[in-house]
């Protein structure tokens, strides 16, 4: 992995890049304990089985955490920073669901170094169960960081 993600210069509208997950009932029992999210709809299978979700659902959090390590790791990358995020949680995630994040680049805002992207995440059954905006400040290139820092 680049220690360095790409710089404002280096993207372009239209790029996108993706990351697939499964929901492995451990992982997601680690990541509940992790937050402290213990509502009874992440883990009891009894409570759910009345519901109309029939089962224990994902926390939409860990589906929006894919969107952040798409972001941190691959486009624009190492380096980058969170700035906002908007989410609509539209389908739920369950257990062994394979969920594939993507980010698409929809604007550069060049003077400000910004970068808003739209992101969303899709099952394996190809529903949409979240969609979203965000708004990053991508790595600065060499040279370029005190500059821009002023606008940050």
């Amino acid at each position: 992995m680049n220690s360095v993600g790409r710089s404002i210069q280096e993207l372009a509208v239209g790029e996108s890049a993706d990351l697939a997950r499964s929901a492995q009932a451990d992982e997601i029992a680690a990541f509940v304990a992790l937050i402290g999210d213990h509502n009874p709809v992440h883990a009891d299978g009894d409570l759910m089985s009345r519901t109309r979700f029939r089962a224990p659902i994902v926390p939409g959090m860990w589906t929006a955490s894919l969107i952040s390590v798409v972001i941190g790791t691959r486009l624009p990358g190492p380096g980058t920073i969170y700035i906002a995020q908007d989410l609509r949680f539209l389908k739920p995630v369950k257990m062994g669901d394979t969920i594939t994040a993507r980010v698409e680049v929809v604007e550069i805002m060049l003077e400000k170094n910004r970068v808003r992207l739209q992101t969303t995440c899709i099952n394996q059954h190809g529903e949409s169960v979240l969609a979203g905006e965000a708004l990053v400040l991508p790595p600065f290139t060499l040279g370029e960081g005190a500059r821009n820092r002023k606008t940050a």
